[in-house]
């Protein structure tokens, strides 16, 4: 794509005005996207994108140029773009290249050219049917499949050179009930890091009866109470929470800044006991797993926080520049057009010793909150809204009727310190995570089931009474 000659002069041009450290970034792309909405291939479209931006550090600030030609001459306009932003004298020098190893091994078993388009086509048509075919009910269906394969190539000035590949498959349904004026849409999704053995390892068409199966069963929900009360949250895709509500402030961008909930608490006791908090890029077929970050960082684990005291924040380079720090390996960019910021990989509350029917069995009289859907939270304060698409009253220490309407309201740091019952199931979600912060980037979120023991629910019912199950 660019070899290393060009790539040592390119960077020696980013270091002519005096830089500190001057990085070359490369990219290329291919994609892939099939969606069938009523019955009927309304996309099926193919793309491409390749570029290269340079950075030059200077200070505790940075230039950036990028260009979508990968000609030399391109390249060395495109270093002295961003090497015009420095004013110190002299030049730095380019140390010999050295290529980085990473011992993850991101092997894909069957390649997801290997399987024609039309088969795709037609495994969307048969997953289409799986869904209209469980129930009468369902009035409409959605199924879309994607494909990103993106390699990138980076070299810097002091001698780091980094290449990954990163090959993306997602398969995304959605069924829409309909019963009188009454509408329930449910959506889930898998994906990973893989090839087509994806389907090997996660069953389609299981999920597409899962999806039919849940908007049916909505149908017969009743308005959700409305109050303070215990919530339960499932494993896997329920750790979006926590990556909304807290995983954010835990970004050094926001912590250098002070913008931060957990600015200046390192070492000090920010969750309960039960709490250990994870992001680990190494996870090998998770939509977050990478061998080196976009700073040409090797990935890592990073211990966030462990039995409820605050460990570390994620770092890319640029902010560990700025605070006298090594990166974690977080630094991330949407594509070759975007400075990397510190963004999540898979991160997730690690396992408890509860049993998750205990933890059920301990509410008197609360909510169940099977699937969640969009919500969002401020970073400053982690205060949340997020909406539950799958919802079940717990009554006696037993899930009874579906509701439906149901908000959770609360406070991130609050409820991690609050917490307290952690499942001993822990699990990722099943590969439908993005990550929107200015930048889209492809994330897993995950948790075991937990308890909070209040926890304000939005609903449209009347209060859900005492609290109790405490």
């Amino acid at each position: 794509m660019v070899s290393e000659e060009t790539a040592k002069k390119v960077i020696q041009a980013g270091l002519g005005n005096g830089g500190e450290l001057a990085e070359l970034y490369v990219e290329d792309r291919a994609t892939l996207r099939l969606m069938l909405d009523d019955q009927k291939l309304e996309d099926a479209t193919r793309g491409g994108d390749r570029g290269a931006g340079v950075r030059v550090f200077y200070g505790d600030t940075a230039a950036y140029a990028y260009t979508d030609d990968l000609s030399e001459e391109s390249l060395l306009q495109a270093a002295r773009a961003a090497a015009a932003a420095a004013k110190a004298s002299g030049s730095g020098q380019v140390l010999d290249f050295s290529q980085q190893e990473h011992p993850l091994d991101l092997g894909y078993q069957k390649p997801f050219d290997s399987m024609p388009i039309a088969q795709k086509a037609e495994m969307l048509h048969d997953l289409d049917a799986t869904i209209r075919g469980y129930d009468s009910r369902i009035a409409q269906a959605t199924v879309v499949m994607r494909h990103l394969n993106r390699r990138v190539w980076l070299w810097n000035s002091e001698g780091i050179h980094a290449e990954d590949e990163r090959n993306i498959i997602e398969l995304m349904l959605v069924a829409i009930a309909k019963q009188g004026e009454l509408v329930q849409p449910v959506r889930d999704g898998i994906g990973g890091q893989m090839g087509l053995e994806l389907f090997d390892d996660q069953d389609p068409f299981a999920l597409a009866t899962g999806v039919a199966e849940s908007a049916v069963k909505m149908l017969d929900s009743r308005p959700a109470p409305a109050g303070e009360m215990p919530v339960v949250i499932t494993n896997g895709w329920g750790g979006v929470l926590f990556h909304e509500a807290c995983g954010h402030a835990l970004e050094a961008d926001f912590v250098t800044k002070g913008t931060s909930a957990y600015a200046g608490l390192l070492g000090q006791q920010v969750a309960s006991p039960l709490v250990t908090a994870v992001d680990d890029g190494t996870i090998a077929g998770r939509r977050g797993t990478i061998r080196f970050d976009d700073d040409g960082t090797p990935s890592s684990k990073t211990v966030l926080i462990e039995e409820g005291v605050l460990k570390e924040y994620m770092w890319d380079l640029a902010e560990a520049r700025r605070g006298n720090q090594l990166s974690t390996g977080n630094g991330r960019r949407e594509t070759f057009r975007h400075l990397p910021m510190p963004r999540m990989t898979n991160t997730y509350i690690d396992a408890g010793h509860h049993d998750p029917e205990e933890i059920v069995r301990s509410v008197k009289k609360g909510v169940f909150v099977k699937r969640l859907g969009g919500g969002g939270a401020d970073i400053a304060k982690g205060d949340f809204v997020f909406s539950v698409t799958e919802g079940y009253l717990i009554e006696d220490g037993k899930l009874t009727a579906p509701i439906r309407g149901a908000t959770l309201i609360g406070n991130g740091p609050m409820v991690l310190k609050e917490l307290d019952m952690v499942g001993s199931d822990l699990a990722l979600d099943r590969g439908r995570g993005t990550c929107g912060k200015g930048q889209s980037a492809r994330v897993s979120v995950g948790q075991p089931t937990i308890r909070i023991p209040r926890l304000t629910v939005g609903g449209t019912d009347q209060p859900a009474g005492n609290r109790t199950g405490q």
